[in-house]
């Protein structure tokens, strides 16, 4: 059988990097409550069920709820027990982000790499299997207890893995996004002070992936408070990882804060892809999504700091939406409010028009709102 040069070519690309990276297979939030949160997520966010975990599959300890929305797959779990792991680390971290789920082309080779290349291993390769097909998974440690999964799916043709049972009409489709999301940009990690180098090292060395960009305090500052974040990438740009930690400031920073309210280092937000940005705030605003709010001011800067853009100022004003441009375009992003009660995890809403960075014109603006959110709260 002859082999083609695509094929002589990507194998040996595979060869050479030993931790190939498809993208992210799903993130999964370990929440107080899976079926309300996916209740929100579906009525509000626009995501569609299409799987689920739980008594009715033979789970006794959590219940779990797959949500898709274009390439996004969010996984909400809650726990059956008070003894559960989910009751634990919901008892101490609120609502958050438990597993960053990548796809692998081989999850044990992956595994394996990771191991040993210093990853700390908790949960060797498993093969789980039904009738329509097989996957592979492995775990590994990241930041505070947040784990990496490696998901390894071939050909199998179920609804998300073995052990869930599809769901469908589970909430009506006139609830749907309507292609409002359509992927995962990026997700922002924060560590404590001291600790991003640590951090961006362990993805250099366990994955392979290379610092894309550095923000020093005095890039990321306000009146009162600082921060400090290099951003990871793999070599094909389709996983980026900022990873943020405090700087001294006169008051306490929203990394402080964070750290503070969710006891610990985790992933503080989920920036999901829109390819309308206008229309899709304008959505989530009439769904009863809450956005971080930008002074009138920052709008009368944006003509001359960003250039021609296809987008109405006058829509970005009134919804609030930032503008950045970089050498190689312009993006446009907005932030949420806190999704639930701690101060702790939230989402971006993010267009791109080329641009490849994070909105470093739109630090000092962002945080300013942010730290108007931290005063209410009496956490600033």
């Amino acid at each position: 059988m002859s082999t083609s040069l695509h094929e002589l070519t990507g194998a040996a690309e595979r060869h050479a990097d030993p931790m190939p990276l498809n993208g992210i297979d799903h993130i999964e939030l370990w929440v107080g409550n899976a079926a309300q949160s996916a209740y929100y997520f579906t009525h509000v966010f626009g995501f569609e069920e299409v799987a689920y975990a739980g008594l009715e599959t033979g789970l006794r300890e959590r219940a779990s709820h797959v949500l898709e929305q274009g390439r996004v797959r969010l996984v909400v779990t809650g726990a059956l027990s008070s003894d559960s792991p989910v009751a634990e680390h919901h008892r101490r971290h609120g609502d958050g982000v438990k597993v960053i789920a990548l796809s692998v082309p081989d999850a044990a080779a992956a595994y394996r790499h990771a191991v040993e290349a210093g990853a700390r291993g908790l949960g060797e390769p498993r093969t789980l299997s039904e009738d329509a097909g097989s996957v592979v998974v492995a775990d590994i440690a990241a930041y505070g207890d947040t784990i990496h999964r490696f998901v390894e799916r071939g050909d199998y043709a179920g609804a998300f893995l073995p052990g869930y049972d599809a769901v469908g009409g589970a909430h009506p489709r006139a609830h749907a996004g309507e292609g409002m999301l359509v992927g995962i940009d990026h997700v922002v990690g924060n560590v404590e002070l001291g600790r991003m180098q640590e951090w961006v090292g362990y993805y250099e060395r366990v994955f392979g992936m290379r610092e894309l960009i550095h923000f020093s305090d005095e890039a990321i500052s306000t009146e009162y408070s600082a921060l400090m974040s290099k951003v990871v990438a793999d070599g094909h740009g389709r996983i980026k990882f900022p990873i943020n930690e405090p700087a001294e400031g006169r008051r306490k920073s929203q990394i402080d804060e964070y750290l503070e309210f969710y006891e610990g280092p985790g992933a503080q937000h989920i920036a999901l892809a829109t390819r309308d940005i206008v229309a899709t705030v304008e959505e989530l605003t009439r769904r009863g999504v809450r956005f971080l709010r930008t002074p009138d001011a920052y709008y009368e800067e944006v003509p001359d700091r960003v250039g021609e853009i296809a987008e109405s100022l006058e829509d970005l004003r009134r919804l609030g939406i930032l503008v950045d441009r970089d050498d190689e375009g312009y993006l446009l992003q907005i932030f949420t409010k806190p999704l639930g009660d701690r101060p702790t995890i939230f989402f971006e809403i993010i267009e791109r028009h080329g641009a490849r960075g994070f909105g470093a014109g739109n630090f000092k603006a962002l945080f300013e709102a942010i730290e108007r959110e931290q005063a209410a709260r009496g956490n600033l």
